[in-house]
């Protein structure tokens, strides 16, 4: 037998070992609707509050603010638009630089594109899978310039305006240290908590730390709208200003539609903020259900001494929205092997997202050494991980 087969039947029965009634092509990630859903989408339909104004919308945005802790959340119609208009409200201007991590998915790089700015990719943290925020003090001990009030990359004279650390498969970053490079270079903290709905960094939810982060809500989400993301913000002014952006930037009156800067129509839909109250409702029970997949899978690999299972980072509760394992570097070269072997049993396992750097788009932009984000690439798989697989 080879090592790669060797390697891919131990996993195979690990994974097997953690999900043994699983039955059938077992998705990566697929919604569960077992709650009010289809009372309130039915509501929607029967009222015909369906669009962007309804009782819903406003619900789920107190709901939401409620649960993570921030004083505001703004409801929009996916993760990307949340994380384009947050990026505007920490005043990302066309031509800055914003450092961003290469491992993340590629909506990270395009609300940065979006806004005319430079996406910079920066290294990761094995423990984290996110930013790692001494990796990347030591590169802005190089490449960062002071020039007046601001910091500015030597290199290209572009001013570097912010850092988005986007924590990775609901695995919380290292909040404290990035927050220590983001004081010293005067650089705004965007949060890409897209993934890490119900994850907490010493007991605080994710989305607080910076002036603005952006969740999602898409169909494999830990919650799911069918489509949505939102916007949190703990500066009362912020809010406004999110929501107003959001809207089209119109101007309230009870008939004229006036409008006073460029806006988006980025607003979520009564219809799909139906679907977003009924998931909240049961958001604990996926969440306990979810920390039990992941100790189980836990369980079972502890005796595949060649994989290492992730775990949540010291300090931090995942919501464990992704399971993930990474082979020892020995053994990447197995790591294709494995995925095909998992999905031919009928286990869908997919590696992480192609690195950023590596896109055509985007190789040409800034970058710091990446090596751990390259190993991380090179050895890491996803697995099965719904809140139904127990």
């Amino acid at each position: 037998m080879s090592q790669a087969s060797g390697i891919a039947n131990q996993i195979l029965q690990a994974v097997r070992a953690a999900i043994p009634s699983a039955r059938g092509n077992v998705a990566l990630h697929e919604p569960s609707f077992k709650g009010r859903e289809e009372e309130y989408v039915l509501d929607c339909l029967r009222t015909g509050w369906v669009s962007s104004v309804g009782a819903y919308v406003d619900r789920f945005e107190v709901m939401l603010s409620e649960y993570t802790g921030a004083r505001h959340a703004i409801a929009t119609c996916n993760g990307t638009a949340a994380l384009h208009v947050a990026l505007l409200l920490a005043d990302v201007q066309p031509n800055d630089e914003v450092l961003i991590p290469t491992l993340t998915f590629v909506a990270t790089a395009n609300a940065v594109s979006y806004c005319s700015a430079v996406p910079h990719f920066v290294d990761s943290a094995e423990e984290t899978l996110g930013i790692d925020p001494v990796a990347l003090e030591g590169y802005l001990e190089i490449i960062a310039k002071r020039a007046g009030d601001v910091w500015i990359n030597r290199s290209t004279g572009r001013r570097l305006r912010a850092v988005v650390p986007m924590h990775t498969f609901g695995h919380p970053v290292n909040v404290e240290g990035l927050q220590k490079v983001c004081d010293r270079y005067g650089l705004a903290m965007v949060e890409d908590a897209a993934e890490s709905l119900g994850s907490t960094y010493r007991g605080v939810h994710t989305g607080n730390f910076g002036r603005v982060a952006a969740l999602s809500f898409n169909g494999n989400k830990i919650i799911t709208t069918g489509g949505g993301g939102a916007i949190l913000t703990n500066d009362p002014e912020l809010g406004r200003r999110a929501k107003h952006l959001t809207t089209t930037a119109r101007v309230a009156h009870r008939w004229e539609l006036t409008h006073d800067s460029i806006g988006f129509n980025y607003r979520l839909p009564n219809i799909n903020a139906a679907l977003g109250c009924a998931q909240m409702e049961v958001l604990p029970s996926f969440l306990a259900r979810k920390r039990d997949l992941a100790h189980r899978y836990k369980d079972a690999f502890s005796s595949v001494p060649v994989v290492r299972f992730v775990c949540e980072p010291a300090e931090t509760k995942s919501n464990y929205w992704l399971n993930a394992i990474l082979l020892p570097e020995s053994c990447a070269g197995a790591r294709d092997f494995v995925l095909q072997s998992l999905n031919e049993a009928g286990f869908m396992a997919r590696p992480c997202w192609t690195l950023m750097h590596k896109l055509p788009m985007y190789a040409q932009c800034p970058r710091a050494p990446l090596p751990i984000a390259e190993a991380i690439e090179r050895c890491l798989l996803n697995l099965p991980s719904s809140a139904t697989l127990n």
